[in-house]
This record gives structure tokens, sequence and C-alpha cells, in this order.
């Protein structure tokens, strides 16, 4: 083929992945490769704008970039998929961790996905070992042996997720008896630090009594094996979902074992702790029981998904996080800083957790920014402020990191609060978002208590929030939050004053409802 001068050609090439019968598309009669990659390009989009209309986001044009990131990284992870099996990356990540997959499994839901979970839950528990131990990871080899501790809990936590997005009671009863090996391993973990010598030892010996063995499930401890506060955050998680679990399925005797192994679990991690920082001299969380280390990225599992917000040792938890903040604010104030694992979008969350949002605002500012490139809205595992730094960089896009960003902005507009079994809606909603007075709308969000829509809007001198029907009232209510800092002077509820003792709060017990904060 030649071209002259300024000349452009278009080339159509069809490359099957798949058994091939020599005909473009189906029974078709041969009209020309332009044709067929316009039906077929056609095709492709509707597919795609399919699988993601599960659910609605409706914000001004400036915002609208972080709708798009959510909703490309969902197809990311699609694509990452290699049957079902969920993986981080298709490169170097081309396996399945059970870390990885359990939140990712968790984005999924909290975005209308089920299936594709329930395949990989399906899949992963064939991996269990004999004992109950649940691989880190499965590839085309297998189960991997490696002993990571988190891997547990993980396993659990996701099992307790999908039923509570999907209600399924035939299913969590047909992963009953993996729930259970899984508690009968962390168990058996759990006497190896209950000796005398822990008991009775030196302060650092004393510091790890009751908690999982080291391993090297962080990978900061991969050098040198830890007693990784990550590892103790998701076993606990896993205690929770699996005595909540047995209590679902009536198994009495079981929900009482279990719950009785997860508050001594929590006695020893909180106690473990606050030896650790009394042994380090310290006045944040750490990472693990010996350093001394600081990790808000890993510290933030405690807050989400662990659901231990109000348990965590205070004022250390709190201290955590400033300083992370501090630390965040100088490099964002430097034209080129250090490099970083996006894994940290997960701290936007825990800002919307911790009632901070102006600081989830600007951590997610910020790391929209560091997307590469922009338009193709992905991160690579490791980002480099330099995008020309030829060093490593792991998968792009990596969709562990994007599963983090999903589930830290869909808290922004909606989270299940655990420690009051509350809804809480808008917690994270910046007051920039309601300049435009058509404001923001959520339809269809799937939640633990069914499928969430809502308007929220800025009008003169009010905050107007339209919360639909069609949910179930969780025991601690639908908390709606104001978006403005400064405390509303009147709440009314459907034309009804309320005195909710908050001024920037509401809690709802019956829908639909018609919230204004007056200011």
């Amino acid at each position: 083929m030649t071209f002259g001068e300024g000349e452009t050609k278009e080339l159509v090439f069809l490359v099957p992945f798949h058994a091939w019968d020599r005909r473009a598309a189906g029974n078709l009669p041969f009209s020309g490769p332009q044709f067929y990659f316009s039906m077929l390009r056609y095709k492709v989009l509707q597919d795609w704008g399919s699988m993601l209309s599960k659910f609605t986001l409706r914000v001004p044009p400036s915002v609208q970039p972080v709708v798009n990131t959510v909703l490309s990284n969902l197809a990311y992870i699609m694509i990452n998929r290699d049957g079902p099996g969920i993986q981080p990356g298709s490169r170097s990540y081309e396996r399945s961790w059970i870390r990885d997959g359990a939140l990712t499994c968790t984005a999924l839901l909290q975005t209308g996905f089920t299936t594709e979970v329930r395949d990989f839950i399906d899949w992963y528990a064939t991996g269990q070992y004999p004992n109950g131990k649940i691989p880190c990871v499965i590839d085309s080899r297998g189960p991997d042996a490696v002993p990571e501790h988190d891997s547990n809990g993980e396993f659990i936590y996701a099992v307790m997720q999908y039923y509570l997005y999907t209600k399924d009671t035939l299913w969590l009863r047909g992963k009953y008896e993996a729930v259970t090996r899984t508690v009968r391993y962390i168990q058996s973990l759990r006497q190896e630090r209950k000796t005398d010598l822990y008991r009775n030892g030196t302060p650092e010996q004393r510091a790890l009594y009751g908690i999982i063995p080291e391993s090297i499930s962080h990978e900061g401890y991969s050098d040198v094996p830890r007693h990784s506060y990550w590892d103790d955050f998701f076993t606990l998680r896993g205690l929770k979902d699996a005595a909540a679990i047995a209590a679902v399925l009536g198994q009495t005797r079981d929900a009482a074992e279990f719950a009785a192994e997860r508050d001594d679990f929590r006695k020893d991690l909180y106690a473990s702790m606050r030896l650790a920082m009394a042994n380090t001299k310290i006045n944040y969380i750490p990472g693990c029981a010996e350093l001394g280390d600081f990790d808000a990225t890993s510290t933030t599992i405690g807050v989400i998904p662990g659901g231990e917000l109000g348990n965590i040792p205070e004022p250390q938890l709190h201290n955590t996080f400033d300083k992370y903040f501090d630390y965040f604010s100088e490099r964002k104030t430097k034209e080129t800083g250090p490099n970083y694992t996006p894994y940290e979008t997960r701290v936007i969350g825990t800002f919307v957790y911790l009632g901070q949002r102006k600081r989830a605002e600007e951590a997610l500012d910020f790391f929209m920014h560091d997307r590469r490139p922009p338009e193709w809205n992905e991160w690579a595992e490791v980002v480099w402020r330099d995008p020309s730094t030829p060093k490593y960089i792991g998968d792009m896009p990596h969709t562990w990191v994007g599963s983090d960003f999903i589930r830290s902005v869909r808290s922004m507009f909606v989270y299940e609060r655990e420690r009051d079994t509350s809804l809480v809606i808008g917690a994270g909603v910046p007051g920039s978002w309601l300049a435009d007075t058509s404001g923001i709308a959520v339809g269809g969000l799937p939640t633990y208590y069914g499928k969430l829509s809502y308007r929220m809007q800025h009008i003169h001198d009010s905050v107007i929030v339209t919360i639909g029907g069609g949910l179930q009232i969780p025991s601690g209510g639908i908390v709606v939050t104001s978006p403005v800092e400064s405390p509303a002077g009147k709440i009314t509820v459907n034309g009804t004053p309320v005195h909710s003792g908050d001024a920037h709060e509401v809690i709802l017990r019956e829908l639909p409802a018609t919230v204004h904060f007056e200011y």
C-alpha cells in the first residue's frame, strides 16, 4: 500500500479470538469490512453501555470525570477478569488474590454486579486447604501455599458481603462449611500466640499475645515477616462476619462460639496495639506490633472494611490520619514528590467515615490528577510524579487500586455505618458539587437495605434532599447529612420541623422523605 502526500487511509482488521467460521459476522452476507466494523463497534458500545448502567450518578460537569473514572474502572475490572478469577492486572498480576478479590467484590456489589462476585467466591472456595486455610492466591498452577494470614478473614468477609447485597440465604448455607473451617484455622493460628511465652514474657513478646502470627501479606514486610495489624483487622472482620453468618443460618451454638472468639480477639488486638505503641513510644496506630511504623493506608482497613471506628484506640487513630494528611498536604504542594502507590485512594473513604469531608475532597482531587493518562481514567500500581520516569509502574490499569477508588467515591454518596447499623447519605458530598441548582442525583445504587435513589440540591438558603422509597429502614435509621459546613438553623422532614440534636444531620425512620436544611 502506498500513500500520497497528505493522504490518509483507514484499515479494518478482523482478528478472531475464538473459533471462526470465516464469516465476518454470523450469517450476514459479506458487505465489506467497514460495514462489519461499524456494526460490531455499535454492538460493543451497546454491550458496555448496558453493563455500566446498573446505577446512575448525576453530577455537575466539573465532577463528571469522577463518575467517568468509576465507570471506566468497573469496565477494567471486567476486562482483567480471567474466567471467574478477578485479577488486579493482566500482566504482572495475572493471578487471583483473595485480598484484591474480596475488596474488588465489594466494589462490584456496591455498583450492582452480583453474578461475577458469586462466581469468584464459588471458584475460590475450591482452593481451600483441608485444614481450613484460605490460600492467598490461585493461578493456573492452583492454590499458593505461602502464608498470608489476612486471606482467611477476607474470604469470610467476601461471603458475607455477597449475602448482604443479595440476601441469598440458600447460597450462604452452601458456603457455611467453608466459613466454619476457616474459623477453625483462625483459632489454630491464634493458639500459636497464646502460650506462656507471650502471656508473661518481655513487653515486646506480650505485645504479640493472642494476635495472628507474622506473615508477608503486607508487602512492606515481604523481606522479614511481621505481626501485621493489617492481618488482624481482616481477621477480626472475618470473625465478626462468621458470627453473623451463623446467626443468619440459625446455627445458634456456632454463633455464640464465634461471637466469643470475636470478642476475645478484639480484646487481645487492642491490648497488643496499646502495648506496641508504648513499647515504641509513638502516638499513632502502628502498621505492625514490632516496629512502631507509620502506615495509614494499612490502618484504614480497620475503619473500612473493618468497621472498628469507635473501638480502635483514640486519640491515636485520629492522630494517624492527621499525620497522614500533614504528609499528604506537604507532598501536594511540591512540583515533584516521591513516587507512591495509589492504594492511597482508599483513604478518601476513611476521611468520609471520620467526618472530614474537606479532606476527602482534597484527596479526591489530588488522586484524580495522577491518572495516567487522564483520558483513560486509570492508575498504575505506582505513580511517579514525573510521568516520564523510567521505573517500575506495575500493571496499568491496576484494578485493585481502581476498586479502592470506586468504594471511596461510593462512600461519599452513601455508606453503611456498622457501629449503629445505619445508612449514611451524603456524608462526603462537598457543598461545591451543589453550586449548580440541579445538584446531584443518585439512582438505583445498591446498599445492604435495597437500592437507593435520592436528589440533593442547594436552592437559595436551603439544601433539599429528596429520597425515594423502596429501602428497608435499618435499625439505626437513615442518616442524612448536610453538605454545608455551617449548622442548619432549621431542619424539616416532609414539612415537619425536627430537632435532631445535631444541626448537620437528621435521622429518618420512614421513606419517601424530603429533608430541608435551612441556613
